[in-house]
């Protein structure tokens, strides 16, 4: 649709070209020459175009707030003018310092709009995203949560409301690690790609590419933090640094290894629960045992019962950053089979008893004589 407009103004620039009033280019000797008028005109809607396609790094708030800036800065230089219209300057004075102010002026305005942008969206109409005006929720998409995967998954649920926006930044970091030459990062990145296609292919959530980009910032997150300053929108992420620099800024954070933690089961001190004892702990003595879904199960005591499936003691839940830990014991019927397997494993112990004491044999030599 925005290719056909272009094309359409440039024609209309040609063919407005080539039907002006020939006074126009009488001084320059083409009158006479429409096909030169036609090829002005396109080249001048081709001019247009191209400053258009300039812009588009931009976003439509920063080009307001150069407009809104420059339309400042002409109005104090008309309002100073006007004061030193009184002043009795020669017209040549007058119109080398209105010149100047003007320039002077209007630079200052744009600058202190741009600067100031966000301190002045109350009196700002800035225009958002949602073009629609419904409020509709604006979710942005981080390149950690694509190669995830779990987003997915969270779509067909539908418990995930709102438009998920892609920007266009965060797809080309996408595909720059799909094309790495480290095997490992073009398989995340490749497997980022599909689950894209998955979303997409969810007739329940809405994915929208926006082309929206900053490049005054270097980083991708750096981006996606402005990015939903500007629009008003959450950002979602896995990313714990991406987290915590979002959230000191003011942006809402849809963090999915929070959502995980919050999903987990909830267990209190005293619970039993069956384990599978994996791998020693990293203190003595202790079994390293997970749950279902990933949440680690230190049991002391477990370092003897390695491979084997066996009821603990739940004693302390630690909630950290990273996870969910529980601590635990042996439970006592375990202790107990495990006390008779071994009393059962040792061979039974004979009793020794002292040796019985050996009579010296009588010789001949020994006897009495005879009588």
């Amino acid at each position: 649709m925005i290719l056909f407009i272009r094309f359409l103004f440039i024609l209309l620039c040609s063919l407005f070209m080539y039907y002006a009033d020939n006074s126009w280019f009488a001084a320059f000797h083409l009158s006479d020459l429409p096909l030169v008028k036609a090829g002005i005109g396109f080249l001048t809607g081709l001019l247009v175009v191209s400053i258009d396609v300039f812009f588009k790094r931009f976003t439509v708030r920063n080009i307001l707030s150069v407009l809104i800036g420059a339309a400042l800065g002409l109005l104090v230089h008309r309002l100073t003018m006007m004061v030193v219209a009184y002043m009795g300057f020669t017209p040549e004075a007058m119109r080398q310092f209105g010149i100047s102010t003007a320039i002077v002026f209007t630079y200052l305005g744009v600058i202190t709009i741009l600067r100031g942008q966000d301190e002045f969206t109350l009196m700002i109409p800035f225009v958002k995203l949602d073009t629609k005006g419904s409020g509709e929720e604006l979710i942005l998409i981080d390149t950690s949560v694509i190669i995830d995967g779990r987003i997915a998954d969270i779509c067909e649920t539908h418990f995930l409301s709102g438009k998920l926006i892609l920007p266009r930044f965060v797809l080309k970091e996408l595909q720059l690690i799909s094309d790495s030459s480290d095997p490992l990062k073009r398989n995340r990145g490749r497997r980022g790609l599909d689950i894209l296609n998955r979303i997409k292919g969810n007739p329940n959530v809405r994915v929208q590419i926006n082309e929206m980009d900053f490049p005054e910032f270097n980083t991708v997150d750096a981006k996606l933090v402005k990015m939903a300053q500007v629009v008003n929108a959450k950002v979602f992420t896995n990313d714990f640094n991406l987290n915590k620099v979002a959230e000191l800024q003011g942006v809402k954070v849809l963090n999915i290894n929070e959502l995980a933690n919050a999903l987990k089961p909830i267990v209190m001190p005293g619970e039993l629960m069956q384990v599978k004892i994996l791998k020693e702990g990293k203190e003595h003595d202790q079994g390293v045992a997970y749950l279902d879904d990933g949440t680690m199960v230190v049991v002391d005591n477990g370092r003897r019962r390695i491979g084997q499936t066996l009821n603990v003691s739940i004693t302390s839940v630690l909630q950290t950053q990273a996870g969910r830990m529980i601590f635990a014991k042996l439970s006592e019927d375990s202790e107990r089979d495990f006390d008779r397997s071994r009393g059962a494993a040792r061979p039974p112990r004979v009793p020794q008893t002292a040796a019985p004491e050996m009579k010296k044999p009588v010789t001949n030599g020994d006897q009495a004589p005879a009588r």
